[in-house]
């Protein structure tokens, strides 16, 4: 008998607990990135006190407890009744979803929050918070938990523990947010100090002259505790810290202005990279996969430099323009957008949406750089960047030529994977993985162990080219690199497709050694420069083969680091033998499928970008040309003896 639906089948979910019902459509996920949402939404709220001009400092505590602290010195939120709900603005703002100061620009011109979302998730996604308002000369303060409700076990989100509260007199002012994220909801509530650290100093590059300060109380030396970040340069100072272990090869291009509502900020500065660094912001919020502010930015950009590569006749009559990619090679550029009403594409704020934004980046940027190009002060600079545009316009040429041919070649041929990979019977790209897989006799055991439905193993002969010093021409030619841009069906740079793509997961398996690190780090180089949305939608992961196998009897068992081994090592008792696997070409087919290959007890750690402006750096420090920073780094943080670089954070499987 089928079951009947009826009204009474209908769920009804108050207040904040559609939040802890489905946290996922509001912070993206319960993983790291979304821990650390909470943060940035309480300083969105500090921020835009700040952005509009009522604070300039604002500090991020992290608390022994495991709480964190935001502290801003603005206004302070409203604490009056509010005239329909009958309780306090604050109560109002903590526990209503969609409720806010932020829906006009009456009190706030710009703003970068969830509008009316951001406090009440916090909230709901809390053991508890607690509010604390410097206003009028008087202390307020409100607690907020998430308790279970001792009859039906039910979770009541963010429940105010009594009404808004007077302390006492003050002469501080502002606003003070403590909250310690709910473990019941969280994958872990462990902050990444590092990650709030870069965010802080983000923002205060974003932020021109207010002072953030940074406090772990987790380190006991009160020297190293507490950072200050404070820049008057603005974006000046964030493209020259971007650029800090690159070669500069002209002076920064800055500008920044009010036109139409809206606030344009951008700074340009020319390396002699070959690569293109763009970072973009709306109302202080990162934008990493752009929108139709950095669109405008680049036609006008484009456009500029064309017009006056005509005007200085550098491109004659009957030559093309040159590309958005030749003007942008070696380009180091930050451009910041207020927008009174921001349309995000998602709640993690990815892309900015709004269309009327593009024409008026476009001709304001446009203007702007019109004028800067035809001041004689500039004439060196823009005949550098013009030489520059057209050397790569020449290699851009070159290298599509070469691409033709090679993707002809292909097509008639198929030959330059004959012999190396070992393709997978399955056709369904979603189900496919491709192993790429170091030295020939770790791809035959691959080869051997793998399970040819749905595994297909690349193994590479020799190192790959380290794309970050080499043209783009330079690195087609590099054999390796070639057969996994075949293999992947992608395409890479702008004619990169990742609806091509004909495997959902791309695993790097190389040995637990220098040289197996150094292979990592050049693919992930050459991913994240020429394949970069294979690494930001989740599909590039790096294998974790074991380091030692205990043997006793016919028990055998695997350990992944020397925790693990010591474990085991007093579990077995006497009588056991130990091997140490110094690369994966001494493994068998069996033993490199259980425990590498195997996706019911295989360990993956998904590469993932949580800071797109950190990664840039680390990516020219360890991989770029200039040595000393390079050596500076991995003297202070690296120990080959570790294994620290491979702690899984997505684990398949029900091994430990």
């Amino acid at each position: 008998m089928a079951s009947e639906y009826t009204a009474k089948d209908i769920m009804v979910l108050e207040g904040l607990d559609a939040v802890r019902l489905r946290p996922g459509m509001y912070i993206g996920t319960t993983g790291s990135r979304g821990l650390h949402h909470l943060v940035w939404e309480i300083v969105d709220n500090a921020i835009d006190e700040a952005s509009n001009g009522y604070a300039n400092e604002i500090t991020v505590t992290l608390k022994k407890d495991g709480s964190c602290e935001v502290t801003d010195n603005g206004r302070g939120l409203p604490v009056d009744i509010h005239p329909k709900l009958g309780v306090s603005a604050v109560e109002v703002i903590y526990t209503q979803l969609h409720a806010g100061g932020k829906f006009d620009d009456k009190n706030y011109a710009y703003s970068g929050g969830l509008h009316g979302v951001g406090a009440s998730v916090v909230n709901a996604l809390s053991r508890w918070c607690t509010v604390d308002v410097y206003r009028d000369f008087t202390h307020y303060q409100q607690r907020f938990e998430s308790v279970e409700d001792p009859k039906t076990h039910k979770i009541q989100s963010g429940k105010p523990l009594a009404p808004l509260e007077k302390l006492g007199n003050t002469r501080k002012r502002g606003t003070c947010v403590c909250f310690l994220p709910d473990d019941r909801v969280f994958d872990s509530v462990t902050f990444n100090a590092d990650t709030v650290r870069h965010r802080l100093r983000e923002l205060a590059y974003l932020n021109r002259g207010v002072k953030f300060v940074f406090t772990d109380e987790h380190i006991k030396d009160e020297a190293l505790r507490r950072v200050e970040y404070v820049y008057q340069g603005g974006l000046n100072d964030f493209v020259s810290y971007l650029n800090k272990d690159k070669t500069v090869i002209s002076e920064p291009i800055q500008y920044e202005g009010d036109t139409n509502g809206m606030r344009i900020r951008f700074c340009i500065q020319y390396t002699d990279s070959y690569t293109e660094s763009i970072f973009s912001f709306v109302n202080n919020i990162p934008t990493p996969e752009g929108g139709t502010h950095e669109a405008g930015f680049k036609a006008a950009f484009t456009k500029a430099f064309n017009d006056y590569a005509r005007k200085t006749g550098v491109l004659k009559e009957k030559d093309n323009n040159l590309s958005g990619d030749d003007f942008r090679e070696g380009i180091t550029a930050v451009l910041a957008v207020n927008v009174k009403n921001p349309q995000f594409e998602g709640q993690t704020k990815g892309r900015l949406g709004n269309t009327e934004v593009r024409p008026i980046v476009e001709k304001w940027v446009g203007d702007r750089l019109s004028v800067h190009l035809e001041d004689l002060k500039n004439q060196s600079d823009a005949k550098l960047i013009l030489d520059k545009a057209v050397k790569a316009a020449k290699v851009r040429e070159a290298t599509r030529k070469a691409r033709d041919v090679a993707r002809q070649k292909n097509e008639l041929e198929a030959a330059p994977l004959v012999g190396k990979l070992s393709a997978c019977t399955g056709r369904d790209a979603k189900l496919n993985e491709l192993f790429i897989v170091e030295g020939d006799s770790a791809g035959g055991s691959a080869k051997q162990g793998r399970d040819r439905r749905f595994q297909a193993i690349l193994p590479l002969r020799g190192k790959p080219l380290n794309s970050e010093k080499k043209r783009l021409d330079q690195v087609l030619a590099n054999e390796e690199i070639r057969s996994m841009i075949t293999a992947l069906g992608t395409g890479i740079g702008e004619d990169f497709d990742i609806s091509r793509l004909k495997y959902d997961k791309v695993i790097i398996l190389s040995d637990a050694d220098q040289d197996g690190a150094h292979i990592r780090a050049i693919l992930l180089t050459f991913f994240y420069r020429y394949m970069k949305p294979l690494i930001t939608e989740g599909h590039v992961y790096m294998g974790m083969p074991p380091l030692y196998k205990i043997q006793k009897g016919e028990k055998s068992t695997y350990c992944y680091d020397d925790k693990e081994l010591a474990k085991a090592m007093q579990s077995v008792g006497k009588g056991y033998t130990l091997q140490r696997y110094k690369g994966l070409g001494e493994m068998n087919p069996e033993q490199l499928w259980e425990t590498t290959m195997n996706p019911e007890g295989r360990k993956l750690t998904q590469v993932s970008i949580e800071d797109d402006m950190e990664a840039e750096r680390m990516v020219t420090i360890l991989m770029g040309d200039k040595v000393e920073p390079r050596k500076d780094y991995i003297f202070a943080y690296a120990d080959f003896n570790k294994r620290d670089d491979f702690k899984p954070v997505r684990q398949e499987g029900g091994k430990a």
